[in-house]
């Protein structure tokens, strides 16, 4: 699996723990910053990771800022993006199981480098394959909801 990784400063503590688990892994990782603490706008880097995916150069995203908030949301604005913040390992599987949670969204002032790896390996290693009944209507009537001009 091809995975793409992005961060503000604010996600920056995180991003060794997070690139070292894809590798552990033995997944790719496509790393597009940032490479310090310095202070930097997350849309830029959300932006990054969702072309990515997008594109087909990527198959899931892992995203961190602050929170995981500003990342999520921005990743989001993009069609065919499924981004979530979880910061707990059931969530970050669900999420794919269940939702088709395709970019993970971490908070680098919410948990610790450990727990990121963590919730790497439990979003990279979930598989949204096979998917029927009562989460396939739901991802129906979600893309349902993505296809229609809702106000």
């Amino acid at each position: 699996m091809k995975v793409a990784v992005g961060c503000d400063h604010g996600g920056f503590p995180l991003k060794q723990a997070v690139v070292d688990k894809i590798k552990q892994l033995g997944f790719e990782v496509f790393d597009f910053g940032t490479n310090s603490s310095d202070s930097t706008d997350y849309p830029d880097f959300a932006i990054k990771v969702a072309n990515a995916i997008l594109s087909g150069q990527a198959e899931r995203g892992i995203l961190m800022c602050g929170s995981g908030v500003g990342v999520c949301i921005t990743a989001n604005k993009f069609k065919g993006i499924y981004a979530s913040v979880a910061h707990d390992v059931y969530t970050a599987a669900q999420g794919v199981t269940h939702d088709n949670m395709n970019i993970l969204c971490l908070g680098g002032r919410v948990i610790s480098p450990t727990q990121a790896a963590a919730l790497t390996e439990a979003f990279l290693t979930a598989n949204s394959e096979g998917q029927e009944g009562r989460h396939l209507r739901r991802i129906k009537k979600v893309l349902e909801v993505e296809n229609k001009n809702f106000k």
